[in-house]
């Protein structure tokens, strides 16, 4: 993915093809149970893998994070029938899914949501508005939150369907931390002799490495189902995604004005990272269940 990622940035090109080959190697299920087709990892192998493939290209991997969590959430909560129909040829990627969830007016008050499902016969006709759905009217499978029942949370049921909501949106997510200090000059010597950015540059690892193992150790938490793996989850997404924006903004103010050209990765990055500090619930919204969970206790 590495080579092209600018390009599909440039061109917004959602690479099916490229994923489709990530997903001969397993990555397109994950987490999935092996007898539909999934490679049946745990959640620290998989935060791992998407690590590691987040490196070649950030959004794509992003898109791949939410087609997996479609995935498993119809493996694990939808019944036999549903799981060998869609499972399989998701975990292939022949078919793309997308999570529905976020409208024009509910975004970190998720139980706020206003999409409608009414049952008539032996079908659901839905009505309402979502916005910001990765890979909306490129994919295939769309696995909808909506109102079955009374207001709050309670009242929110997920349906599974094919495609008929084309809303578009771009995610993306991670940063890599670029090389140029060792060949950009200044006052007659390489950037990456001046201390200040020497210790710049040890910070920004600790800081990453700290956000890696924050990471894991709540994929852990949640594969063994513990009762903390909630507020872990929750500590580890603020935590990982304030770090890693910092990061990248500090690799582009190292580059100075080279920055801001497209010519320089460094730049894609930190457009891909800031964004995950609001999705997927925003991190104000991390530091409530953070502070409720401290104040129960």
């Amino acid at each position: 993915m590495a080579p092209y990622m600018a390009e599909w940035d440039e061109k917004e090109i959602f690479p099916v093809e490229t994923m489709r080959k990530a997903a001969q190697l397993g990555f397109g299920g994950i987490y999935v149970k092996p007898d539909v087709g999934g490679s049946g990892l745990s959640r620290l192998d998989t935060s791992i893998i998407f690590e590691a493939l987040s490196t070649g290209c950030t959004s794509t991997t992003a898109y791949m994070s939410i087609h997996n969590m479609c995935v498993w959430m119809i493996d694990t909560f939808g019944n036999e029938e549903q799981r060998r129909r869609f499972c399989p040829s998701l975990c292939s990627m022949e078919k793309f899914a997308s999570y529905c969830l976020t409208e024009p007016g509910s975004g970190s008050d998720a139980a706020s949501l206003l999409t409608s499902a009414h049952r008539k016969g032996d079908t659901y006709v839905l009505n309402g508005s979502k916005a910001f759905i990765s890979g909306g009217g490129d994919t295939d499978v769309y696995v909808v939150m909506c109102r079955t029942g009374g207001p709050g949370p309670k009242g929110i049921s997920c349906l599974v369907g094919w495609n008929s909501q084309p809303t578009r949106a771009v995610i993306l997510e991670d940063c890599v931390v670029p090389e140029h200090l060792t060949v950009r000059k200044q006052f007659g010597e390489p950037l990456a002799n001046n201390q200040y950015l020497q210790f710049r540059l040890a910070e920004m690892a600790t800081r990453l490495l700290a956000a890696r193992l924050m990471v894991r150790n709540a994929a852990r938490a949640l594969q063994e189902g513990r009762e903390d793996a909630a507020v872990l989850c929750s500590m580890a997404k603020l935590f990982a995604t304030d770090e890693c924006f910092g990061i990248c903004n500090q690799a582009l103010q190292m580059h100075g004005g080279y920055g801001y050209l497209k010519d320089y990765a460094v730049q894609q990055f930190v457009r891909d990272i800031r964004v995950h500090q609001i999705l997927e619930g925003t991190n104000e919204v991390m530091r409530m269940i953070v502070a409720r969970n401290l104040l129960q206790g």
